[in-house]
């Protein structure tokens, strides 16, 4: 049997991403066994996820994918380059994952790890450097940093969100000198950012626009029939759907609490950019949050043509969550179990005597683990508690979650 590894968010789950399960196993075999890491209440482009994390571990089980674990919040939240560096550490830490499955715009692994050989290359940085001095953001300039090193078709590719990401992965496999191989399946359907049905795929994005505009019976009809059911649930207990606008007062109560010198320590370079002093990005942020009277009101007045959106919510949700990119901890800590179906149980067997990590498959085991570990499962806790604020019912958002919900466990 083979084991693929995929990193996820499933924010939500559709049918691309089931295509995705489908043309791996038409490649490695029918009985290829999946391990997920997903992002847990927070995703990558600093938003509330749609439902809370044991929810879609436990549709990603009941659609397909064997064993559902955890991403860290630090790494969750972060840039492309930290979100897959800390996915393909606990793959790899496992030590039962083959392959590093995902889905790319390209479908060309081989120009993806072309890509990252030119990320690695000694002339990137000042090349990098020299593009962002132009003031332009930091995806174009590294597109044309990379247009140096690289064919301008393999250039190109970067445009893409899903090639961007494969190549990240790639990136982290080839730092680790990892066994693990990459394995792309070109994307179908909706393009990733798209909110118009193209064929018979939608994108995450396209479900989430329907579901915020009020056209549940639409996005529920185009979701897998387990993700249906398990929305529908969480629906009825007053936990969906998430949306950031939900929280915004106390977003905003937070943000308007915080000095000059607290949104700085926002801004810790830690994503890869060239910081040009200043404090400008900082800056901005702080005189936004003082008359911005919605979250998008305050991104949008802090943004210049330099700094990405996302990278401004990410720092919009650091500030609410308490968290300070310098004080991210370097490598994870530990393997949380979010969700395991028959063969995911299968497989933690096999982790538990030849994973590098130690593995938690209840909350209270980390009281055994070290000071980093803990540390980290706190912050854990007071992000959940903050994302429950943004349940459609406050009586739903009772404080300590994580402490009493463990994996859900199924057939």
């Amino acid at each position: 049997m083979q084991t693929a590894g995929i990193i996820i968010e499933y924010n939500p789950m559709h049918d691309g991403h089931l295509y995705l399960l489908e043309q791996v196993r038409a490649q490695l075999g029918a009985d290829t066994a999946f391990v997920g890491v997903m992002s847990g209440n927070f995703v990558q482009r600093g938003d509330f996820a749609l439902l809370r994390k044991h929810a879609r571990a436990r549709a990603a089980v009941e659609s397909g994918v064997d064993l559902v674990l955890e991403l860290p919040l630090p790494w969750a939240v972060s840039s492309a380059e930290r979100f897959a560096r800390g996915g393909v550490e606990i793959l790899a830490a496992t030590g039962v994952v083959m392959h590093l499955a995902f889905g790319s715009e390209c479908g060309d692994a081989a120009a993806l790890e072309r890509l990252a050989a030119a990320l690695h290359h000694a002339a990137f940085p000042a090349l990098l450097r020299q593009e962002l001095e132009r003031g332009d953001s930091f995806a174009a300039a590294r597109q044309r940093a990379l247009a140096q090193l690289v064919s301008p078709e393999d250039a190109a590719l970067v445009s893409d969100p899903n090639n961007i990401l494969g190549v990240e992965y790639c990136k982290a496999l080839a730092e680790r000198a990892s066994a693990i191989r990459p394995l792309t399946v070109r994307r179908a359907g909706t393009p990733y950012h798209g909110t118009d049905l193209v064929g018979a795929q939608p994108s995450a994005t396209l479900l989430r626009t329907l579901l915020r505009s009020g056209e549940r019976d639409r996005a529920l009809a185009l979701m897998p029939p387990a993700v249906r059911r398990i929305y529908g649930e969480e629906e009825a207990a007053g936990r969906a759907p998430v949306f950031r606008e939900n929280a915004e007062r106390a977003m905003l109560a937070r943000l308007r609490s915080m000095t000059e010198a607290d949104f700085t320590r926002l801004d810790e370079g830690r994503e890869g950019l060239w910081d040009e002093g200043g404090g400008g990005l900082s800056r901005r942020l702080y005189e936004a949050s003082r008359s911005a009277c919605s979250i998008e009101a305050l991104l949008n007045a802090a943004k210049t043509r330099r700094y990405a959106h996302t990278r401004l919510s990410r720092m919009v949700l650091w500030a609410y969550l308490g968290l300070e990119p310098a004080a991210f901890p370097e490598r994870v800590p530990y393997l949380r179990v979010l969700a395991a179906g028959g063969r995911g149980r299968e497989l933690l067997g096999r982790m538990r005597k030849c994973a590098s990590l130690p593995v938690l498959t209840k909350p209270a085991d980390v009281r055994k683990l070290s000071p980093a570990a803990k540390a980290l499962f706190r912050q854990e806790v007071r992000a959940t508690d903050l994302y429950a604020l943004a349940y459609p019912d406050l009586s739903a958002a009772a404080g300590g979650a994580e402490w009493r919900e463990g994996p859900a466990i199924l057939p």
